[in-house]
C-alpha cells in the first residue's frame, strides 16, 4: 500500500487516467468542503517504488467535489465545484486558470461524468439544485436540463453500453433511468432504497444491471428490466455507502467506500458478504476507483486528506 498525502485538503474523489496507466487525478477541499477552496492534484504512481509522486496541482476558489478524465484528449479533466460551477482542465497548462468554466448550476456540482462511447462527447453534471445537466464540452451552455428527482441529485453515469443512455440518483430514493432523447421524464424510475442514494455504477458485462449505494448502509444491484425488487442486495457497511463501482475486469465484483471509513470488496456472485474489507482511512472513506488497465489496482481517499494505491 501506498500513501500520499493531500496537504491539508480533504478528498472527495480519486480517478486513474484511462490514458496513462500510472497517473492519478484527486479532487480535494478545503475545510472538508464547508468552505475554503479546491486543489485538484495529478500524481503518478510507481509500483516498484511504492512512492507517489505529487506532478501538478492546481487551484479553485471553492470546493472540488468529483473529477474525471477525458477518454479523447489524453490531458484534459474536468471537475465540479461547491460553487455551483463545472471546469475544464487541461493538465499541459497547470498553472493557468481553467481553459472553459460552465456556470448554470445554482447549487453545489457532487458529479460529473464523461460519455464512455467512442463516438459522442458529451458530459453530465449532477447537481444540488435537483437537476443534471448535459454538456457538449466545446460549447459554454448546457443542451439540455434533466428534472426527474425531488431532492438534490448525488451522481449521474453515463451507460457503457446503451447509446445516449444514463442512470441518476438522488435524495428522494429514486433511481432515474433517462434517454437523451427524451428529457422530460425519465425512461425507468425504480424506488431504489427507502433512504438517499448517494452513489450508482453500471455493470461493465450486462448493459441492464447497475449497483445503487444508500445512506441507510444497503448495497443494491438492479436489473432494470426487472422493477420491483433488486436481484442482489449485500449488506456489511456499517454506514451509508458513498461510493460503488462496478470492477471493469469481472462481472460480479464491485467495491464500495463508506462512511465507516471502509472500502470493501464484493464479488456477489458467490456471496453477499464482502470478501475483503480495508481500514485504510480514519475518517469518512469519499473517492475510490479501480484501475481499468491492471487488475486488482485500487485507489482511495478521505476525509483525513490520504489517498492509498494498493492491491485487491
Amino acid at each position: 500500500m501506498t500513501t500520499f498525502k493531500t496537504e491539508n485538503r480533504h478528498g472527495y474523489s480519486v480517478k486513474f487516467s484511462p490514458n496513462r496507466s500510472n497517473l492519478l487525478a484527486i479532487a480535494t477541499s478545503q475545510y472538508y468542503g464547508f468552505k475554503g477552496g479546491g486543489t485538484l492534484f495529478l500524481v503518478t504512481y510507481d509500483e516498484d517504488r511504492c512512492l507517489i509522486t505529487k506532478k501538478y496541482e492546481m487551484h479553485w476558489e471553492d470546493g472540488l467535489f468529483d473529477v474525471v478524465w477525458s477518454r479523447s484528449v489524453y490531458s484534459l479533466l474536468v471537475t465540479g465545484s461547491g460553487d455551483g460551477t463545472v471546469q475544464m482542465w487541461n493538465y499541459k497548462y497547470p498553472s493557468q486558470k481553467p481553459v472553459r468554466t460552465f456556470n448554470e448550476h445554482k447549487k453545489e456540482v457532487c458529479s460529473v461524468d464523461w460519455c464512455q462511447n467512442s463516438v459522442d462527447d458529451f458530459l453530465l453534471s449532477a447537481s444540488w439544485d435537483c437537476s443534471v445537466k448535459l454538456w457538449d464540452p466545446n460549447k459554454y451552455c448546457s443542451l439540455t436540463t434533466y428534472k426527474g428527482h425531488d431532492r438534490l441529485v448525488y451522481e449521474a453515469k453515463w451507460s457503457p453500453f446503451l447509446s445516449s443512455c444514463f442512470a441518476s440518483v438522488s435524495g428522494d430514493g429514486m433511481l432515474d433511468i433517462w434517454d437523451c432523447s427524451s428529457p422530460l421524464r425519465p425512461s425507468v424510475k425504480i424506488n431504489a432504497h427507502q433512504a438517499e442514494i448517494l452513489s450508482c455504477s453500471w455493470n461493465q458485462f450486462y448493459p441492464f444491471v447497475l449497483a445503487t449505494g444508500g445512506a441507510e448502509g444497503l448495497i443494491r444491484i438492479w436489473d432494470i428490466r426487472k422493477l420491483l425488487t433488486p436481484i442482489f442486495q449485500l449488506e456489511g457497511c456499517q454506514d451509508a455507502v458513498k461510493r460503488v463501482q462496478c470492477s471493469p475486469h469481472h462481472w460480479s465484483t464491485l467495491v464500495s467506500a463508506s462512511y465507516d471509513c471502509t472500502t470493501k470488496i464484493w464479488d456477489y456472485g458467490v456471496s453477499s458478504e464482502p470478501r475483503q474489507s480495508h481500514q485504510n482511512h480514519s475518517d469518512y472513506v469519499y473517492g475510490l476507483d479501480m484501475s481499468a488497465d491492471q487488475d486488482g489496482l485500487m485507489a482511495d481517499c478521505g476525509w483525513d486528506a490520504e489517498v492509498r494505491v494498493f492491491r485487491i
